[in-house]
C-alpha cells in the first residue's frame, strides 16, 4: 500500500516538475475550397504574430496552357525581433519571392555596364556567323 503511495506521490512530482510546452494558439483560421473550378483560398494567424495567406485558381483553363497559379505570402518576427514578410507568385513560370529581406543581384559596375553595351553594338564576325 505504502508502496504504491510512494509511486504515485513520485509520479505526480515527476509531472509537476517537467517543463510546460508552449502551446501556441490559433487566433483565426478560414479556407475556402478547392471548389469544382480549382479554385481555394486559405488563410491563419497564430498567436505568436505568424500570419500566412494563399489563393489559388487554373489559368488558361482547358486549353494546351493550362496550368495553376497561386499567390499568397506569409510574416513573422525573427530571433532579433525584425518584422520578415515575403509575398510569392507560383505558376508556370515557377516560385518567384519578393521580401525586402531576400539577397538581390548587386548593381552592375558602370564600367562593365559600358563594355557589355559596346559589345552588344559591335559583335564579332563569330558571333554575326552564329545562328
Amino acid at each position: 500500500m505504502y508502496t504504491s503511495l510512494i509511486v504515485l506521490i513520485a509520479l505526480a512530482a515527476c509531472a509537476a516538475a517537467a517543463p510546460a510546452e508552449d502551446v501556441i494558439p490559433i487566433v483565426s483560421q478560414s479556407q475556402e475550397g478547392p471548389n469544382p473550378d480549382g479554385s481555394y483560398k486559405w488563410s491563419y494567424e497564430t498567436g505568436n504574430g505568424i500570419k500566412a495567406e494563399e489563393e489559388g485558381h487554373v489559368e488558361d483553363a482547358g486549353s494546351e496552357n493550362e496550368a495553376m497559379k497561386a499567390e499568397g505570402g506569409f510574416s513573422y518576427k525573427s530571433d532579433d525581433n525584425q518584422q520578415i514578410s515575403l509575398t510569392y507568385v507560383a505558376d508556370k513560370n515557377g516560385f518567384q519571392p519578393s521580401g525586402a529581406h531576400l539577397p538581390t543581384t548587386p548593381e552592375i559596375p558602370p564600367l562593365i555596364q559600358k563594355a557589355l553595351e559596346w559589345i552588344a553594338a559591335h559583335p564579332s564576325k563569330e558571333d554575326e556567323n552564329q545562328v
